[in-house]
């Protein structure tokens, strides 16, 4: 993979920064937008960027910081599920709790924010508080975000009862956008302003930005990965007018911007440090890009990646049309094509080829297709023993091992009997085999196998890879492929007429 990121480089110079801005007061409430971990948007934007590398930044200042970790009680309610991991936002707040305590980070609290008694939600606080979580409930702020005078009031802020923080940084962290980080953030500072603390507010937002160009892909991409949010980047006017320096931002920074000001001033009682919203960033990822046309690259591609994942969330009705149509606006702008992805035409024409051959026309002839490392592409197909994703990996493995494609890796022995218990005893109206099943089976006979031992070790060598599917695979599927490293998309097409059973 080339490199266009100095991940070493970004980490002295964040961590520099911060404590430089901490040291103005005597604590400093962090906002951090995106993912604090396994950011992996910014990992494959930025090439060589350390998917973990905030917290790692953090984690040289563990010491001097303690984390908040805010989440919406509304997204709880829905389910609303974190869409790289597939997991729910509760079990995402517990996913963090743990990650966070692994890199000796203290875990402060759980907010939940805009609560109202939610049913789903009380039952989240319960568990927290089980585990010997402490956990605050932050009602809806009256007059929030416009009449200030509310807001900074016994009736605004002051409603929502204080957190208990000990150390110079501390960080607020959500596991998705809108988990009221910033709504936090203001009302502890008018909570601590109340107590005689001198404590100031940052933000450490990856994206957009600050300091490439507006139109640049690695922005662009931004804006890709948030159009379910209508995020739109635009240069920052207030630092324009203030220092004559072009930054970008994006849309609802800059609109919240003058209310913002007023209400830091209003509870500070003198006039705000920050005269822009790039003022109030920390984020120093900018300068750590090395080549830029490797990021460049990795852009674009990330771009026709959410295309093709705003299209499937479309098709399932996870997005609304404009949605759809503002990331078709976006291809047009970078005059881009899904055919752009070199795995999707390899799939596609494999798929018809099997389509051809079908007496059902209406066959969806599932086919998957991978770009390895040197460039090579293959493809799998599915069939009634197993899907088109598990066929893929074995086939890849293969290539890698210069195993014989006639070599069978796995024992009949092996597969008959799980076939058997989905069919008969598990009752699946499924019986083609999973890709994790199929991995299963292969270190089964790993054990007695030297060849299905050797394919089993070259699975880390597709890690990076990219591959694509004429269907939309199951979650399980796509989770098992993105736990391998892959980075896989689907046409929006479904595997199948029926509405249950894929």
């Amino acid at each position: 993979m080339k490199i266009g990121f100095d991940h070493e480089k970004y980490l002295k110079e964040q961590s520099k920064y911060i404590l430089e801005r901490v040291n103005n007061f005597d604590k400093l409430y962090l906002e951090f937008g995106g993912k604090l971990i396994a950011d992996l948007h910014a990992k494959r934007v930025l090439p060589g960027f350390d998917e973990n590398a905030k917290i790692k930044v953090l984690s040289y200042m563990k010491d001097s910081v303690e984390v908040v970790i805010c989440v919406y009680a509304g997204d709880i309610e829905r389910n609303k599920v974190r869409g790289d991991f597939g997991t729910t936002y509760d079990m995402e707040v517990l996913r963090l709790i743990d990650d966070l305590r692994s890199y000796d980070l203290d875990v402060n609290s759980v907010v939940i924010t805009r609560y109202e008694g939610q049913p789903a939600t009380t039952v989240f606080i319960n568990k927290l508080e089980k585990r010997g979580i402490k956990v605050y409930k932050h009602a809806p702020t009256k007059g929030y975000p416009s009449d200030v005078d509310t807001i900074v009031s016994e009736e605004g802020f002051g409603a929502n009862p204080y957190i208990e923080t000990t150390k110079p940084i501390v960080v607020m962290t959500a596991p998705g956008p809108n988990s009221g980080k910033l709504g936090t953030c203001l009302s502890q500072l008018y909570h601590e302003n109340k107590r005689g603390n001198e404590v100031g507010y940052s933000k450490f937002e990856t994206f957009p930005v600050w300091n490439v160009p507006l139109k640049h892909p690695l922005n662009i991409a931004y804006e890709a990965a948030t159009v379910d949010l209508k995020d739109v980047n635009m240069i920052d006017s207030f630092h324009l007018e203030k220092y004559g320096e072009m930054a970008v931002n994006y849309n609802r920074d800059l609109e919240l911007f003058p209310v913002l000001k007023k209400i830091i001033e209003k509870i500070t009682g003198k006039e705000s440090m920050f005269q822009s919203p790039t003022d109030m960033g920390v984020n120093r990822v900018g300068f750590g890009i090395v080549d830029d046309d490797v990021v460049k690259e990795a852009s674009i591609q990330e771009i026709i990646r959410r295309y093709f994942n705003t299209a499937c969330d479309y098709k399932k009705g996870q997005v609304d049309k404009a949605a759809l149509q503002r990331m078709k606006f976006i291809m047009e702008e970078l005059d881009l094509k899904p055919e752009d992805r070199k795995v999707v035409n390899p799939a596609r024409e494999y798929s018809s080829v099997l389509k051809e051959k079908c007496e059902d026309k209406n066959d969806m002839c599932p086919v998957m297709a991978i770009e390895l490392e040197d460039g090579t592409i293959l493809t799998g197909r599915g069939s009634d023993l197993m899907n088109a994703s598990a066929a893929l990996i074995l086939n890849a493995i293969k290539y890698l091992g210069n195993i014989p494609d006639e070599m069978h890796l796995i024992s009949r022995t092996i597969l008959d009997p799980i076939v058997e218990l989905k069919s008969q005893i598990l009752s699946s109206k499924n019986n083609s085999l999973s890709c994790q099943e199929v991995l299963e089976a292969l270190s089964i006979c790993a054990v007695t196998n030297p060849s299905a031992a050797y394919a089993l070790g070259k699975i880390s060598e597709l890690k990076g890879c990219q591959a694509h599917s004429t269907v939309m695979m199951t979650k399980d599927d796509e989770q098992t492929l993105k736990k391998i490293g892959i980075d896989v998309t689907c046409d929006p097409e479904f595997a199948s007429q029926n509405l249950y059973y894929i």
